[in-house]
């Protein structure tokens, strides 16, 4: 009897000691597995920027294609249908950086979201078009027409309101939001007599021999801004060097596109799922036509923005205190930008 209670011990006990190695093996290599995947292999840190799929946010694709592979910080570019979501995915911290509209951003810091406007995406790539049939020359010629805008939150809305306002024909256009995807098959099935939107979306409509332009932005608004670059302001904190790397890679990547249209046409154009010549065309359609270099953000023009904004009705204060964080855009490197790699300008 004492045997067989000792052998049951001895059972109990083996049985307890194969289990507990069982479980130091496991742990051994769930923690080699990691060190494999995360050190062995290098652990990048990735920075997610939520965008729309508009040429003033080419950086977005240019520096998710410089990263994909290597080293170093991974910049994640990842596509918006809405203006409206990706916003909320800013709140909610789904993205890190959002490539948004500009009055939005106005909107989101009135609304108690601290965030920081960092840098502009090049200017003057929007473009109004009109249903080709309407032969129209001005804009007095949309007097009882629909137009849509991406959203009423956008500079779009307030351009085309400056000008009825301007010609005496407030409230005589019929302005609309649709998602600049929308717009083309919306103009197509008769709902729109005309748009105003980022490119390429103006450019498909006017390729297909659908519409004409009746403005480019510019003509209207110099220097417009289409969409800029917003940061959750515990980001920023949290990793400055990443926001400088950030602004500084969108700054470059603006300039070497300018030299490099074409190339820079086909990497968006894959990321967008869109036509490689309708993004160069958008790019190219006037020569020259897209402003680079005028990336720093200014208090002056997100003020006039805000102005504009309490005037038209869409917001009851001009406030846009904390707003503006312009250190990044005015720190940035734009030396040595000669191939397609130096745009991150990292040591080789």
């Amino acid at each position: 009897m004492q045997f067989k209670t000792v052998s049951e011990k001895s059972r109990k006990m083996s049985t307890s000691l194969k289990i507990g190695l069982i479980a130091l093996s496991w742990l051994v290599f769930i923690s080699a597995l990691h060190y494999w995947l995360n050190v062995e292999r290098g652990e990048r840190k990735t920075i997610r920027i939520g965008h729309m799929p508009v040429i003033a946010n080419l950086a977005a694709p240019l520096l998710d294609y410089a990263t994909r592979e290597g080293k170093g910080v991974r910049f994640q570019a990842m596509k918006f249908a809405s203006f409206a979501e990706l916003g909320e995915a800013l709140r909610n911290k789904q993205v890190d950086v959002a490539c948004m509209i500009a009055p939005l951003s106005i909107v989101l810091r009135q609304q108690g979201a601290d965030v920081k406007l960092v840098c502009i995406g090049n200017r003057h790539e929007s473009t109004l078009v009109v249903k080709k049939e309407l032969n129209a020359k001005t804009v007095r010629d949309l007097a009882g027409k629909t137009l849509a805008v991406p959203m009423r939150f956008s500079g779009h809305n307030l351009s085309i309101q400056k000008l009825m306002e301007d010609n005496g024909m407030l409230g005589q256009i019929n302005v609309v939001e649709m998602n600049p995807p929308d717009m083309a098959a919306g103009m197509a099935s008769g709902a729109l007599d005309a748009y105003y939107v980022g490119e390429p979306f103006a450019a498909k409509t006017v390729m297909s021999g659908h519409s004409t332009v009746l403005y480019y932005s510019e003509d209207v608004w110099k220097y417009f801004i289409c969409n800029l670059m917003v940061i959750r302001n515990d980001f920023i904190k949290n990793d400055p060097e990443g926001v400088k790397l950030l602004v500084q890679g969108a700054a470059r990547s603006g300039l070497w596109a300018q030299k490099n249209i074409r190339d820079a046409a086909k990497i968006a154009a894959q990321h967008w799922n869109q036509p490689p010549e309708l993004v160069e065309y958008a790019m190219n359609t006037p020569q020259n036509r897209l402003v680079y270099d005028h990336f720093t953000p200014e208090q002056e023009e997100m003020q006039y923005m805000a102005d504009l904004m309490v005037r038209y009705g869409l917001i009851k204060s001009n406030d846009i205190t904390g707003l503006v964080e312009d250190k990044f855009a005015k720190e940035a490197d734009l030396n040595n930008i000669t191939d397609f790699k130096s745009i991150l300008n990292l040591p080789r």
